[in-house]
């Protein structure tokens, strides 16, 4: 059951139907982050019957024995499964879940399976984001029919969220560190379970997160973050690369992008990488926007705030992230391994995106399940243009204690038609991300993409 938007934000609620709202929150409604609400905006209190706790802060140091460049250790190793959903028993949870996660139980009745533990409210950031996010809830505005926003820097720029488009902005600039480097891949599995991965080498600076940025040089610059791809394997692929500049203000310039395709060795503009493009070496089973669950210019779509619900999630997926576990003991045909899998139940914001008449894209729908604590969309379900659920996107979490942030360590999208799915983020058999990188703006150019695509 969802619950509509608390008082705070009901007293502030502007359904959008292609415009949107520039009021900002009050001081005193902002006097409420650190107080009944979290400094990012989720509830601070656990729910009526004790299954979802209070928030304590999450967590704030590592495990013991970790080190900065290791597979981040399970902080819980002694939980124990609580229950287990499955097809046999999944209509008893159904109010806890989405449309999406019902299909997924009738396709695969077999073998698809929601191992449930103990919720574990471990989202964390630093202490400046959280002061970041205080100024930001009262300075930040959307920009035309939110195609971008001002007054925002480093923290979620609308904690206390009038309207979907204020969400899914939160979930766009969900602190990630400064940047970071990335080694790891993804694989297209078939019905059958075969796969190739592909492997990627990525770099992402987010300008919005720099240290030293402010609300008025992204405005200047107009660049919230560049991201660098390049494709390291298989050899028939290995050298192709992308980059991306994400701007601030996407009606004044709109998203930049690039690519370096080896055999032409030649870098080209690349305008139509957004919206349904399909994503890079993904055998069609995602579009471009679908990445990191939902990015780049939500301009297609209306965008209503339909309010909170209870939800099982995919949360502290640590079993899955470890470097025990190796891509043939996780990619599994039709999804990926149950048992290294953990669910808990959280309460997620629920964002409805529906496309704007006179507009194209291949869903006609998209209904977002966002993670109160961290902002990051843990479930997106997709429909097509007859109104069929089409795909099913899974974020599983994690804590990157170094940085910190709950952030997912591996992306799922099933698709629902070819029964087949795209698992992105394979790392398990890589080495760790690296957030203490700080590349230059010059590594975030064409010529550095034809540099680094001709190595």
């Amino acid at each position: 059951m969802i619950r509509k938007i608390g008082v705070i934000a009901t007293a502030l609620s502007l359904a959008l139907a292609g415009s949107h709202a520039v009021a900002k929150v009050s001081e005193d409604q902002a006097n409420a982050l650190g107080t009944t609400l979290t400094p990012l905006g989720a509830e601070v209190a656990g729910n009526a019957d004790g299954s979802i706790p209070a928030w304590t802060g999450g967590i704030t140091q590592a495990p013991a024995g970790y080190e900065v460049g290791d597979h981040h250790p399970d902080p819980y190793p002694e939980d124990k499964m609580l229950f287990e959903i499955t097809a046999q028993n999944y209509q008893e949870y159904a109010d806890f879940l989405s449309d999406g996660q019902k299909k997924l139980f009738e396709a695969y009745p077999d073998t698809f399976r929601m191992p449930v533990y103990q919720t574990r409210r471990s989202a964390s950031n630093p202490q400046e984001v959280y002061d970041a996010t205080r100024v930001n809830a009262t300075s930040a505005e959307l920009l035309d029919d939110g195609n971008g926003l001002k007054g925002a820097v480093l923290g979620i720029p609308f904690p206390i969220p009038q309207n979907g488009l204020e969400a899914i902005w939160n979930h766009i600039l969900r602190y990630r560190g400064e940047a970071v480097q990335r080694n790891g891949g993804q694989a297209a599995v078939t019905t059958s379970g075969d796969y190739n991965v592909i492997g990627f080498d990525e770099q992402l600076k987010i300008k919005y997160a720099e240290e030293g940025a402010t609300a008025e040089e992204l405005t200047a610059e107009n660049i919230l973050f560049m991201f660098k791809q390049k494709i390291t394997k298989p050899a028939r692929l290995a050298g192709t690369a992308l980059l991306v500049h994400e701007t601030v203000d996407q009606v004044k310039e709109p998203r930049k992008a690039w690519t370096y395709n080896t055999g032409q060795r030649r870098v080209r503009l690349a305008p139509n990488i957004a919206y349904d493009t399909p994503g890079t070496a993904a055998d069609g089973l995602r579009t471009t926007d679908d990445f990191d669950m939902f990015n780049g210019s939500p301009n297609r779509y209306d965008w209503n705030l339909v309010g909170k619900k209870e939800m099982y999630v995919a949360y502290n997926n640590y079993a899955l992230h470890s470097d025990n576990a190796q891509y043939e003991n996780i990619l599994m045909p039709n999804h990926v391994n149950p048992d290294l899998t953990r669910w808990e139940k959280h309460r997620v914001w629920v964002v409805e995106a529906t496309l704007k008449e006179g507009l194209r894209h291949i869903y006609q729908k998209r209904v977002f399940y966002i993670d109160e604590d961290s902002w990051q969309i843990q479930v997106a379900d997709m429909y097509d243009n007859r109104g069929e659920l089409y795909r099913v996107g899974v974020a599983y979490g994690v804590n990157y204690y170094e940085v910190p942030t709950q952030w997912s360590t591996l992306d799922v999208y099933h698709d629902l038609n070819s029964r087949r799915y795209l698992a992105i983020g394979l790392d398990n058999e890589e080495q760790m991300y690296d957030f203490t990188v700080r590349p230059r703006d010059a590594e975030f150019t064409p010529q550095a993409l034809r540099r680094e695509g001709m190595r």
